[in-house]
């Protein structure tokens, strides 16, 4: 009987020690788009025989291991202060998560004591079980369309099994609002409201699966976070991106998405350097700035917030 690709079920959950199945159960469920899973990515070696006849290499693969990449909208969980169904995922991308009881979830990059999460994916009754998982994840926002956490997580190989499905519990994802004038109330670039087609903050992590003799294990050993906006061109007079980028000024960035309590998300980059402008584009006839900024720490690990009120 063929497997139905609709069969997919995706769990995930933190792990309490590094590599050790943390066991995700249906409560544990993730609600994504544009799923693609990579359940054996590695290399193969090839065993270069001296044979007194010409055919192919016998080949033994190495340095095994699996990646999921997929989107999750990016959604609050409807209730201040409660953590939105996705946190797992983004806490394993060198991300911490601080909870203020009935107010905020709040989230920032690390770079020391960084989690890891066992990702169980089904197709159909295949079960693959990758630990260990770290990854990195970019947001993204397009006028117009729906807010994304994209993820690319990579995690320890294991051999797949036929297993029971479990019943996934999807209710902690809430559906996102659309990017628009009325839902995304504020988008500043030094304190100037600036007309946005798109919002972009990739992480970029470096994830190495560090293989050895004594430890295997799925590193996060530097990151270069990177935003990026396109934005309606206005005159100089309004905002200068060409001198700030020449003076190297540091500008803060901010961004609020939704107005209905427990479904605001406010994305903060207090201290970005404007890099200089590659040029112009057009859409629509109108002229646009493609904006590129490096957020920087200012005391470290506060290069950049996203805060669920």
């Amino acid at each position: 009987m063929p497997l139905k690709w609709r069969s997919k079920i995706i769990l995930f959950k933190i792990e309490a020690s590094y590599g050790v199945d943390a066991v995700p159960a249906g409560a544990n469920a993730f609600l994504m788009t544009n799923v693609s899973f990579s359940p054996m990515e590695g290399e193969d070696v090839s065993r270069d025989l001296e044979l007194p006849y010409l055919g192919a290499q016998a080949m033994i693969p190495v340095g095994l291991r699996g990646r999921l990449r997929g989107r999750v909208e990016l959604a609050g969980s409807g209730t201040a202060g409660t953590a939105p169904a996705w946190g797992p995922m983004l806490r394993a991308c060198a991300v911490a998560e601080t909870i203020t009881p009935a107010t905020s979830v709040t989230y920032n990059p690390i770079s020391d004591g960084m989690e890891s999460g066992t990702l169980h994916f089904w197709m159909a009754g295949t079960r693959h079980v990758l630990t260990g998982c770290r990854g990195q994840c970019t947001m993204r926002f397009t006028a117009q369309g729906l807010p994304y956490l994209e993820f690319d997580m990579l995690g320890l190989w294991s051999e797949p099994s036929e297993q029971a499905r479990p019943a996934p519990v999807l209710t902690g994802f809430r559906p996102p609002v659309v990017v628009t004038h009325a839902n995304t109330p504020d988008f500043t670039i030094d304190a100037v409201s600036m007309v946005l087609r798109e919002a972009v903050l990739a992480l970029n992590n470096q994830v190495e699966p560090r293989l050895l003799v004594g430890s295997e294990s799925i590193l996060i050993t530097d990151r270069a976070d990177a935003f990026t906006a396109r934005v309606e061109a206005v005159p100089v007079s309004t905002f200068d991106p060409y001198d700030l980028a020449n003076d190297q000024t540091k500008v803060a960035v901010e961004m609020v998405h939704g107005t209905a309590a427990g479904s605001i998300v406010t994305l903060s980059v207090p201290s970005a350097q404007l890099k200089r402008l590659s040029g112009y584009e057009e859409a629509q006839k109108i002229a646009e700035w493609p904006l590129e900024l490096v957020p920087l720490p200012v005391s470290g690990n506060d290069q950049w917030t996203l805060t669920l009120t």
